[in-house]
């Protein structure tokens, strides 16, 4: 379906200039004491899916770190790290970089060049709340969602001023600086308002006092980040509700800084921004972003630039019954983009997708959700995709409940932007990947006594991907649909809480089997790689989080531990598995309206030696320090 640009264009003008009207246009006067906002929550239609919310703990705990360190210590998810500062991409469930969608405030943000999003650029001070879901869900939140979702959200806040700065000071001579502002207040007696600001700077300069490690090089770099977060809420009594969002990114990266001839240059650059109105039970949400990537090499003097532009418009309504809760829609996208590597000076693309999504509550135990979407893309014809979730609840009790889930739906990937037009490489008649996701699971919580409570789950999944894209090295990495992979596997997690009087302790435990391999070849090349595991993908992963704390005072261990990775296609050649160990030491200082947090961490403490990716050794043991310091207003009285 070609989408008519003129009628795109006029709708994101209207409904720029729509927004501010609105704003102003509320004159009567009742007071609010509350901010609430309705964002688009796909969790609520994922029943049968496993999804794993990140507490605020462990967002406070890595605060001045990207968010693929924290996922690695936290979930199964396994990462394509090249080096500090560097590259480093997910493989969800034993798929690869492209089959992960990141979701900012329901929004995809991976590049649609690249089909992936680079977790180095995306610190933890980038986002309020975040949630990982497992598997397949393309039926709820689009094309990239074959392995699963990283789901990042903004919420409002109803203190009426707090103001944070912390720094960070690290080894190797690196460091992380932030600020953030949160305040709220009342505009009129009609309208409430909420919002953050918040800034963040890191430079890593990588200082390392060694230029190898058992004989492997310690490859140079450095790199630096700086970002600005805004968020703005606004509530009226008459269900009028509105929120703007901007999220502004700059990384540099430097490889071999100090060699004039061989250094390279990557620089990007995200501009995010969104506005989201609602009212009653219509949602209609317009966002545009702009990725930036430049390229060089040596001296710089030729750098190989990439603009692209993605303008999105989307509405939604919700239906709400006695059981039943519908959400129906549909959204339109524009993409544009100018890259070097391309043939064509500018290049466009007109997106389509309409979704019905529902929530069933058959009874008190039995939970459905059914989903409906198909998307349009130009010159493309990408698959219906359905899903179906169901949980039961076998024990529902006021003090613990197990719940078995399961889902089954379709899967499927827009081929990316550099896929199709490359020079030479590209394939404009590549066919998008397509694939079926089934998982079953159970899940449990309970409170043992007044001060023990667990929680535990186990899941299996099966992801048969048909199309998958591969960069054909017979032809000159030109690219084919060559492969039919097949990702099944197990994942188990477990968790632990007790405390008494001013002690807590808590630990989670996690481990996952991931088999993920090619199971048909589509040409004679890949014929002898039939059934080898996809490289980079660790068979066996684990990690372990334990905590003990008293009063203000925490000591919290992390352990991570990775099989053996192959980084050959037919599994001759492999990177040995790794186990990694972290220990941090907290301590807080409270008085009425000022907060003050220590906190000193060694990462890798017993000075493992491993390699990730590249045939370039990973930095040792590693110590950082970080205070934070923050302004809560006293409270007023009523």
């Amino acid at each position: 379906m070609i989408i008519d640009r003129r009628f795109f264009m006029v709708l994101t003008i209207v409904s720029c200039i729509f927004f501010p009207k609105i704003l102003v246009a509320q004159q009567d006067s009742i007071r609010l004491d509350l901010v609430i906002v309705r964002g688009f929550v796909p969790e609520k239609f994922m029943s049968g899916l496993k999804i794993q919310k990140i507490d605020s703990a462990t967002l406070n705990q890595f605060r001045f770190q990207n968010i693929s360190d924290l996922l690695s210590l936290n979930t199964p998810i396994a990462f394509k790290n090249y080096g500090p500062g560097q590259l480093n991409t997910a493989s969800f469930r034993g798929t690869s970089a492209n089959h992960t969608a990141v979701l900012w405030n329901g929004l995809n943000i991976n590049s649609p060049i690249l089909g992936q999003t680079d977790f180095s650029t995306i610190p933890v001070a980038g986002f309020d709340e975040l949630s990982v879901q497992y598997g397949s869900a393309a039926s709820i939140v689009g094309s990239d969602a074959v392995g699963g979702s990283i789901l990042l959200g903004s919420v409002p806040t109803k203190q009426t001023l707090n103001v944070m700065f912390g720094r960070q000071q690290e080894s190797f001579h690196n460091y992380q600086t932030q600020f953030t502002a949160r305040y709220a207040s009342s505009l009129s007696d009609k309208w409430n308002f909420s919002g953050k600001t918040s800034v963040y700077d890191g430079q890593m300069n990588n200082d390392f006092p060694y230029a190898e490690r058992k004989q492997y090089t310690m490859l140079p770099s450095n790199s630096f980040q700086r970002g600005l977060v805004q968020d703005l809420f606004f509530n009226s009594k008459n269900d009028h509700q509105i929120s703007a969002h901007v999220w502004l990114t700059r990384n540099r990266l430097t490889l071999t800084p100090d060699d004039k001839a061989g250094r390279e240059l990557t620089l990007t650059e995200a501009y995010r921004t969104m506005l989201r109105y609602n009212y009653k039970l219509l949602t209609f949400r317009t966002s545009w972003v702009r990725d930036i990537i430049d390229y060089a090499r040596g001296d710089y003097s030729q750098l190989d630039h990439a603009v692209t532009d993605k303008f999105s418009n989307r509405v939604e309504r919700d239906f709400e019954f006695k059981h039943l809760q519908i959400k129906a829609g549909g959204e339109i996208t524009h993409y544009r983009a100018q890259v070097a590597g391309y043939d064509a000076g500018l290049l466009t693309e007109n997106r389509g997708d309409l979704f019905l999504l529902s929530r069933l509550q058959a009874t008190s135990r039995l939970v459905i959700s059914a989903n409906l979407r198909q998307a349009f893309v130009t010159g493309y014809n990408p698959p219906f995709t359905p899903s179906l979730g169901v949980e039961y609840f076998l024990i529902q009790k006021s003090d613990q409940f197990l719940k078995l889930k399961g889902s089954y739906g379709r899967s499927y990937r827009v081929p990316t932007l550099n896929e199709r037009y490359w020079k030479e490489m590209g394939n404009p008649d590549i066919r998008p990947e397509s694939g079926w996701n089934k998982e079953i699971g159970l899940e449990q919580s309970a409170v043992l006594t007044n001060n023990h409570s667990i929680s535990a789950s186990l899941t299996a999944y099966h992801n048969r991907v048909k199309d998958w894209t591969y960069w054909n090295p017979s032809k000159a990495y030109h690219v084919e649909n060559l492969q039919q992979v097949l990702a099944r596997g197990v994942e188990v997690q477990s968790g632990w809480k007790y405390q008494i009087a001013a002690w807590k302790a808590g630990a989670n435990v996690s481990y996952a089997l991931s088999k993920s391999s090619q199971e048909k070849a589509y040409d004679a090349y890949s014929a002898d790689i039939i059934g080898k595991q996809l490289v980079f993908v660790p068979i066996h992963s684990g990690n372990v989080n334990a905590f003990v704390q008293y009063k203000n005072a925490r000591l919290t261990g992390q352990v991570q531990t990775i099989s053996k990775r192959y980084s050959t296609f037919d599994n001759s050649q492999f990177l040995d598995g790794y186990t990694l160990s972290n220990l941090l030491a907290e301590y807080t200082f409270v008085s009425s309206i000022i907060k003050m947090r220590f906190q000193g961490q060694i990462n890798n403490l017993a000075n493992t030696f491993y390699l990730n990716v590249r045939n370039n050794a990973m930095p040792g043991r590693s110590f950082a320090l970080s205070l934070i310091l923050s302004y809560n207003s006293p409270p007023t009285a009523e």
